[in-house]
């Protein structure tokens, strides 16, 4: 069924059919509705390159994350990531995932050949050159964590990381904790220094004394959060509470808590970022920041997206999200 098909029926143009179809704001609401329904019920599908190439618009956008195995063996990251290409592909955009290796631009390809309208940025940087060569192309982008690197304003969204690190120490402080460890990742990304900061505000705040032997940085796998709780442990004078940045070594702690004989007792208390994985192999329901659900921060990158290829103003390109405390069973006072 062609577009003349449906304007001969409708007793429309074809202008004003494909701009029904299209969305246009000078096409009257009754109009739109007939020419939808019209459309729907003659199985009627736009032909999408040519529609692309009209509007100039490529209906697709690119998450740019680190070449490593971390972020897609993130729970976290993954389920983010499905929320958004579900809420994209509601407009009919595609959601390319690119994976880049720090310092090759792999990216540059798709915007020099024309196969994105804007690109997510994951995983930001404090100094963040993906952000500043995109800055300097004029291509729209959109950060999913603020960088101290750009002098030109930009689009971002983000967690208060530090707020949320310092609202765990504040919550293990208030139940008596004094020794309070600490296990963060490893490297340079803006969301791990802002966290390692809210955990060093949070002990000053609270006037504890910051322990060299607690502060650890590990990667981001289960292997190493188990690891370094263990060797935790086996401190002369062991931490009686743990907070971790990332859910990945968040598992390996509460695993080495579990099987310890610490976690279910509350002998040792423990609050993970983002919680535990669905599939986590301690099943308990450990104290965790939370940062809103997968579904909601979906949509809202979802809808800043399609913002930003509607080139609306910068200023409400800019969301902070604040996280909330969800208490579990290992929120108890020090039994150490």
């Amino acid at each position: 069924m062609s577009l003349k098909a449906i304007a001969k029926d409708l007793g429309l143009s074809v202008t004003t059919v494909s701009r029904a179809l299209n969305g246009y704001d000078d096409v009257s609401a009754d109009t739109k509705a007939r020419v939808l329904a019209a459309a729907d019920v003659r199985g009627y599908r736009p032909n999408t390159l040519a529609r692309r190439l009209k509007m100039g618009k490529i209906d697709a956008v690119g998450l740019i994350f680190p070449f490593t195995s971390h972020p897609l063996s993130n729970s976290a990251f993954v389920e983010m990531v499905g929320c958004i290409t579900r809420e994209l592909a509601k407009h009919e955009i595609d959601l390319l995932l690119v994976p880049d290796e720090l310092g090759t631009f792999s990216w540059r390809r798709l915007i020099e050949s024309k196969r994105v309208d804007a690109m997510l940025v994951a995983h930001t940087l404090n100094d963040d050159p993906r952000l500043l060569d995109l800055q300097q192309r004029n291509f729209p982008f959109l950060a999913l964590g603020r960088s101290t690197c750009l002098t030109q304003d930009y689009a971002w969204f983000d967690f208060d990381n530090r707020a949320g690190m310092q609202m765990a120490v504040d919550h293990l402080a208030g139940l008596g904790h004094q020794r309070i460890a600490f296990l963060g990742e490893n490297n340079q990304q803006s969301f791990i220094s802002q966290r390692r900061q809210g955990y060093l505000d949070g002990l000053m705040a609270n006037k504890l004394p910051l322990n060299p032997q607690y502060v650890n940085k590990v990667s981001p796998s289960r292997r190493a959060g188990y690891q370094a709780t263990q060797a935790l442990l086996a401190l002369p004078q062991p931490p009686t509470a743990i907070v971790c940045d990332c859910n990945m070594h968040g598992e390996g702690a509460a695993l080495a808590l579990y099987e310890a004989g610490l976690l279910l007792s509350g002998a040792v208390s423990l609050i993970i970022y983002d919680g535990l994985p669905s599939d986590s192999l301690p099943d308990v329901a450990v104290t965790a920041i939370r940062q809103g659900t997968r579904e909601a921060v979906g949509l809202q990158i979802a809808e800043m997206t399609m913002a930003l290829i509607r080139n609306e103003p910068m200023s409400q390109l800019q969301v902070l999200w604040q996280p909330e405390l969800q208490a579990g069973v290992t929120a108890h006072p020090p039994k150490l």
